[in-house]
Order: C-alpha cells, then sequence, then structure tokens
C-alpha cells in the first residue's frame, strides 16, 4: 500500500462491514464475535445504513456505526470507539435500547420483539481495573438466570487484546483492526492468510491506493485528531476543576480541623481550670473538715475538762 490505513478510523471501520460489498465480510464478523451466543449463525444480513464515501467527505458528523438485519430479523449494531468520555457507558446502552425499542411500529406487539446485539470496538481503555478485554452483558440476574434471550451488548477493549497466535476468527479480527494498521500487503503473516482477512486488506488498500477515498481517509483521521484534542482538553480541564475542588475541599477540612483543634483546646483548658478549682473546692472542704474536727476535739476536750473539775471548785 502507498499509505499505512488504521481500520480503527471510523470511515474504514464503516466501509469494512457496512459496504454492500463487504456484506460477506459483515457476515463473518457478526458469527466470530457472536459466535455461540447466537440461536443460529447469521447467513444473509440486510445493511440498514450503508457506507457512503460522500458523506465523509461533506459531514464530519457522519453516522459511523454499521446496523443490519438478518433473515431472522435479528437486529446488529457494530461501532468502533477511539476515545473514552464519561457518558460513554450510558451511550453504549441507550443506543442498544433505541435500536431494540424501535422494532415496534405503531399497533405492534411485544412478540414482534426480536433480539438485537450491539458490538463496541474501544481504542481506549473503559474497565480500567479489569484486566479482560472482552466484556459481554446480557440479561441475566445474579445466578446466570437469562430473563429473556434478546441480544446483549459486547465490548472489546483493543488495548488489552494481546494474543500473539491466533487460535479464533474472534482473535483474528480484534487482531486485525489493532494491529491492520501496520500490516504489508503484499507480505501478509500467516494468520491474515483467509479469504476474509484479504478481502479486509483490499478494502484498506483502496483507501490507500485511490486518491479520493485516501482524502477521505486523511480527512477523517484530521477530524478524529481533533475530536481527541478537544477531548483531553475537556478532560484536562475537568481534571484542573476537580483539582480545584479537592483543593478547596482540603481548604475547608484544614480549617474546620482548626477550628476543632481550638475548640478542643478551649474545651481542654477550661476542663483544666474546671479541674483546678474542683481541687481548690478539695482542699478548701478538706480544710474546713479539719477546722470542724479540731472544733469538735476542743469541744469535746472542754466536756471532759467540765466534768473532771471538782463541785467545789
Amino acid at each position: 500500500m502507498d499509505h499505512p490505513i488504521d481500520p480503527k478510523t471510523d470511515c474504514v471501520f464503516k466501509a469494512l462491514l457496512g459496504a454492500e460489498d463487504n456484506r460477506d465480510l459483515l457476515i463473518h464478523f457478526l458469527n466470530a464475535i457472536l459466535g455461540a451466543d447466537l440461536p443460529s449463525p447469521v447467513t444473509q444480513v440486510d445493511i440498514l445504513n450503508p457506507y457512503n464515501e460522500r458523506e465523509f467527505v461533506t459531514d464530519k458528523l457522519s453516522i459511523v456505526d454499521v446496523k443490519a438485519r438478518d433473515d431472522h430479523d435479528r437486529l446488529y449494531q457494530a461501532e468502533i470507539q477511539l476515545v473514552n468520555h464519561r457518558d460513554l457507558p450510558a451511550r453504549i446502552l441507550y443506543t442498544w435500547a433505541d435500536l431494540y425499542s424501535q422494532q415496534l411500529q405503531s399497533g405492534q406487539d411485544y412478540d414482534a420483539l426480536q433480539p438485537t446485539y450491539s458490538i463496541w470496538l474501544l481504542g481506549e481503555d473503559l474497565l480500567r481495573g479489569d484486566p479482560c478485554y472482552a466484556h459481554r452483558y446480557r440479561l441475566r440476574d445474579e445466578r446466570d438466570r437469562c430473563l429473556l434471550d434478546h441480544g446483549g451488548i459486547y465490548l472489546f477493549e483493543l488495548n488489552k487484546f494481546a494474543a500473539e497466535q491466533v487460535e479464533t476468527e474472534e482473535q483474528r479480527w480484534l487482531k486485525f483492526f489493532k494491529d491492520g494498521e501496520h500490516l504489508n500487503a503484499d507480505h501478509l503473516p500467516d494468520w491474515m492468510q483467509t479469504p476474509e482477512m484479504r478481502q479486509a486488506m483490499t478494502t484498506l488498500k483502496a483507501f490507500s491506493d485511490k486518491e479520493r477515498a485516501y482524502h477521505v481517509y486523511q480527512a477523517r483521521q484530521d477530524f478524529l485528531r481533533q475530536q481527541r484534542s478537544i477531548q483531553r482538553e475537556l478532560d484536562d480541564e475537568r481534571a484542573a476543576r476537580a483539582a480545584e475542588r479537592a483543593a478547596r475541599e482540603v481548604e475547608r477540612q484544614a480549617k474546620e480541623a482548626a477550628l476543632q483543634a481550638r475548640e478542643a483546646e478551649r474545651q481542654a483548658k477550661e476542663a483544666a481550670l474546671q479541674a483546678q478549682q474542683a481541687a481548690l473546692q478539695a482542699r478548701e472542704a478538706e480544710r474546713q473538715a479539719k477546722e470542724a474536727a479540731l472544733a469538735e476535739i476542743e469541744r469535746l476536750k472542754a466536756l471532759l475538762h467540765d466534768r473532771d473539775r471538782p463541785a467545789d471548785a
């Protein structure tokens, strides 16, 4: 290829899986990714929003996911997401729910609903505390009992995928999307030597060799770079605000701690003063008790003296 092409770029991704000429690639991809979770393999699909090169030239906000329906009326969505943002999990769930709910037209009952499968390839780690690259979310309870077998959401974090030996078709596709930009179309490795992967490389080569297609690719790359820059700025700004809030909170807590320390010191001084007063009162009470005891002794002495004195004295 004249220029390296990254299959993770949204226009390339959609051309790979959303172009009418690559319908068989989409079928292979869906079977590879969804595998045993499908009631039966996908054999035919109708692409609901086919790839249109002109969209990416004239509209930087083009719809970049791939939506399809198979001959059993099951629905599929596939999307590449290179930049994470804080609302991405909500967006992932919403797009699945939206696609699922759009099946019902006016007057239709719930039994018209068919399974809906949403596949997301992520360029950045979303679940950073989890080392696994594949995450499959389905409607199940805490004992793994299915509420309704109507599809699910499938997330694949490409940065975490590190299989050196390709053993499954799922791994083959994930490795292609992760490493495809660095592949040489004229010297493909063994794991790329399948009809589907060679066809996928043909699509990449078309973006590299055709001037208009390469222009589309470059335009999308530039747009995505801008989006990443904007997202980083937003993240930095959000982090700065969070740091400022944290600093204010630390300052507030420090002031509060200082006030509590001063109050504790005041209470300690007051307690010490009360202790001193109590000690003085105790000593005074002791003094008075001693005086009373001495007075009583003197009184008793006087009584004894008067008793012992002769009557004629």
